[in-house]
């Protein structure tokens, strides 16, 4: 392992608390998310099925946009 690998953990140990306080602090204020227009889901007496399509694509986006701003800023 490398001094890099080091700070590649740490990083993601800081945006994992980041996003767990997050979380913890603004679930309430979260609620549309996996709600979203596109996501699919189907709910009968003793079956569930749900696939967020809309909140993956979302998730896809912002997380794509941070590693590159990321990589740009660090890199």
């Amino acid at each position: 392992m490398s001094a890099d690998t080091g700070k590649y953990m740490i990083a993601a140990g800081i945006l994992l608390v980041i996003g767990g306080l997050i979380i913890y602090f603004f679930h309430d204020k979260l609620h549309w998310i996996g709600r979203l227009p596109g996501d699919i889901r189907f709910e009968r007496n003793n079956f569930r099925f749900y696939f967020p399509v809309s909140t993956m694509i979302l998730i896809s986006i912002i997380l794509s946009l941070l590693l590159w701003l990321f990589k740009n800023k660090i890199g």
